[in-house]
């Protein structure tokens, strides 16, 4: 009797070896994620908190991270607003070319970043096929932070379209065909019926948009100009620093980098929580 309560009060799961792969899960991550985080903070320990403080808030550092963050916000709201565009007409809309369309959006993904920043300096540079109708009106793309803005929302648009996508093609629109029967307007439907559905899948798409702006190197540096207080982004200067052997500076600035980046994640993961809460969904 006392063997069969045993049996029965032990809950065995359905998927075997949980402690196996919960144990396997913390080594993996410990090695590849935490241990190079650890070994970040710790170098950047070899500095004093007043030379810390210096290597961070000198004139060129600082410019290099209101470039970085400010571009990479800019280009993940641009990514948002185009982006939703082009997911709704893929999943709203039957045209011709549509699958076309839909695989050209992962071209970022594929494309190395070395090639993107290239050809994109490229077509944008005074003597590119769009640079040369732009020059006699004034703008300069290439070798400016304009350069920097288009760089970072070429390779920032798949993250938008692919995270909204599969949200908006599960939205069933028998919802907005029964609220526009209801006599709701189009912009009521939008921001009543459709908006609610997908907002989360949006902030998740900004985060991803922005996260990989602030991080992007490649296809930055072949249109920036690399100009210092102009248009020389923070990952480069972590980079120029590693090359003048000044390790404990690169890994100053990139902690700051690291621990903006992960403040302003948490905050949209915050505010896509709050979403879901609020419209009745559950993660």
């Amino acid at each position: 009797m006392s063997g069969t309560v045993a049996v029965i009060g032990k809950r065995r799961s359905v998927i075997p070896g949980f402690g196996v792969t919960l144990g396997t899960t913390l080594l993996w991550l410990s090695l590849i994620v935490l241990a190079p985080l650890a070994a970040l903070f710790l170098k950047t320990a070899e500095l004093s908190f007043g030379e810390f403080i210096g290597v961070v808030t000198s004139r060129r550092a600082l410019h290099a991270f209101e470039l970085s963050f400010g571009l990479a916000l800019a280009a993940a709201a641009a990514n948002l607003v185009f982006g939703s565009i082009v997911v709704w007409a893929i999943v709203r809309y039957r045209f011709p070319g549509r699958r076309l369309f839909d695989a050209i959006v992962d071209v970022p993904f594929a494309l190395p970043t070395a090639v993107a920043g290239i050809a994109l300096a490229a077509l944008y540079a005074p003597s590119g096929w769009i640079g040369r109708w732009l020059a006699p009106l004034g703008i300069s793309v290439a070798f400016t932070p304009l350069g920097i803005f288009v760089a970072l929302v070429f390779i920032g648009l798949p993250f938008v379209v692919r995270t909204v996508q599969p949200v908006l093609e599960d939205l069933d629109p028998e919802l907005e065909d029964a609220a526009a029967s209801l006599g709701a307007s189009r912009w009521t439907v939008l921001a009543r019926v459709v908006l609610p559905g997908v907002l989360p899948a949006l902030l998740t798409g900004f985060a991803l948009a922005f996260a990989r702006a602030v991080g992007e190197y490649g296809s930055v540096i072949f249109i920036a100009g690399n100009l210092p207080n102009v248009s020389e982004i923070a990952p480069l200067l972590i980079v120029i620093r590693l090359q003048e052997f000044h390790y404990a500076d690169a890994t100053a600035i990139a902690v700051v980098m690291l621990s903006a980046a992960f403040l302003l994640l948490l905050l949209v993961n915050v505010l896509q929580r709050w979403t879901e809460i609020s419209t009745g969904r559950r993660a």
